[in-house]
């Protein structure tokens, strides 16, 4: 247990220090996690309102910050490049996340071609039984990725990167909260990079 703790910690000090430097990335994270645990609860009443919440904010929110705000240069706190920390990320790099977008936006385009999804759901009737079946392949999707990276990590390195890594995306809400909290208050000041100065000589 205190090694897979350990593993923990390293893999979430990594994705902060490497990939959270824009205080607006770090706000719309704040943002994302509030829905996200909004969302956590939704599932056990209704999962496909759930996705539509993860997915339609949270999911859009979060990747709107890596995809748009955080700076692509030179990152000289942890002297790297981006195409280095694109190469050694854990979970979804950039060119993965594309990937897992492009399903996202698809799935609606298939459900109005396709109402059943070649025969898997009820095809809808109105608007509200389009959007349960939307939400319902949201989730489906989520699950999907969740879990294909996670087997694909327990192959290229071990099991215990892959659970590791699985256990932090689900608890990612909980822990951005505690994190990013400050996060809007700091922009407002005016401060959009993090300085990151308890990061500096880590």
């Amino acid at each position: 247990m205190k090694q897979f703790l350990e593993a923990l910690r390293v893999q979430r000090w990594d994705d902060h220090r490497f990939y959270h430097h824009s205080r607006i990335n770090q706000s719309l994270h704040l943002l994302s996690a509030i829905c996200f645990v909004i969302a956590y609860a939704l599932v056990f009443v209704d999962p496909a309102v759930a996705a539509l919440l993860a997915w339609g904010v949270s999911m859009s929110s979060r990747q709107a910050g890596h995809f748009f705000f955080e700076p692509r240069g030179y990152d000289h706190v942890n002297q790297a490049t981006h195409e280095h920390k694109e190469e050694i990320k854990l979970g979804y790099n950039l060119r993965r996340k594309v990937v897992l977008m492009s399903l996202w936006a698809a799935l609606p385009v298939v459900l109005y071609f396709s109402p059943s999804v070649f025969g898997l759901l009820s095809p809808a009737t109105d608007l509200a039984s389009y959007l349960h079946n939307l939400g319902m392949c949201w989730f489906v999707l989520g699950v999907a990725g969740l879990v294909f990276r996670t087997v694909q990590l327990c192959v290229v390195r071990d099991v215990m990167t892959g659970v590791v890594w699985m256990t932090k995306i689900l608890t990612d809400p909980f822990h951005d909260i505690m994190l990013y909290w400050r996060a809007p208050l700091r922009l407002m000041r005016g401060e959009w990079i993090d300085p990151m100065l308890h990061a500096q000589g880590h």
